[in-house]
């Protein structure tokens, strides 16, 4: 997958079920994507934050890009999730691990996401190798369905698992051809609801807004609420 910073509950989910997970950090950066940005519950309503990359081309690898998050910038975000989530019941618990994340000096896009995805591991106790697709030697002429082949290879997998919207880029066939069963992770969005001090649910959004409101246990039963399909 490629890096995404504090992504929506699926992506958890997908790390926490495979043994590796890699970063597609040596594919175009995706303008408008959720790679900079996600979204919390702010006064209520979801409030869109982003952070700032310096001079964000669709044209540049996302290995090729540079966050620009001044420290100024970097306190006024942190504010932002505080006011957001002051009053939540583990906003003792969670907001040092968010701080922290936040203030990662990395300008390195992927390294810096990488980074917040590693402690959000160690919090709910997920143990998953994380790994970055720009240091696995391959053909880097390879493209799309074939690039993923190629990466499963040469790390040795006999399955690989994508989220459901993949089925629109990936085929059975291409995988078997391979020796490679190929599923996608279908999540239970039906199951994944939890108190937000709100009259009406609001789902999709990132695992700040799941992390605020629930134990570790119960994140943990949340990351299982996924099935997976052919």
């Amino acid at each position: 997958m490629q890096p995404y910073f504090m992504p929506y509950i699926g992506y958890w989910q997908l790390i926490n079920v495979v043994d590796k997970f890699v970063l597609l950090d040596d594919v175009n950066y995706i303008m408008r994507g959720y790679i900079n940005r996600n979204s919390i519950l702010l006064n209520g309503k979801p409030y869109r934050f982003t952070l700032p990359v310096e001079n964000a081309s669709q044209n540049k690898l996302i290995m090729d890009t540079k966050l620009r998050f001044a420290q100024e910038k970097k306190q006024d975000f942190f504010k932002t999730i505080s006011n957001a989530y002051g009053k939540a019941p583990c906003y003792r618990k969670v907001a040092p691990i968010i701080e922290d994340i936040i203030n990662n000096s990395d300008d390195d896009i992927t390294e810096y996401i990488k980074y917040s995805i590693q402690k959000v591991m160690s919090y709910l106790g997920i143990n998953t190798e994380i790994l970055v697709s720009s240091q696995i030697p391959k053909n880097q002429e390879l493209k799309g369905e074939e690039r993923i082949v190629e990466i499963c290879k040469r790390l040795g997998a006999d399955v690989y698992i994508n989220p459901c919207g993949g089925r629109k880029l990936y085929h059975q066939n291409v995988f078997m051809s391979k020796n490679i069963k190929l599923y996608f992770l279908d999540t239970r969005k039906e199951d994944i609801i939890y108190d937000q001090k709100r009259n009406e649910f609001i789902d999709n959004l990132s695992i700040i807004d799941i992390l605020m409101f629930n134990e570790v246990d119960i994140m943990q039963e949340l990351l299982k609420r996924y099935e997976l399909n052919e």
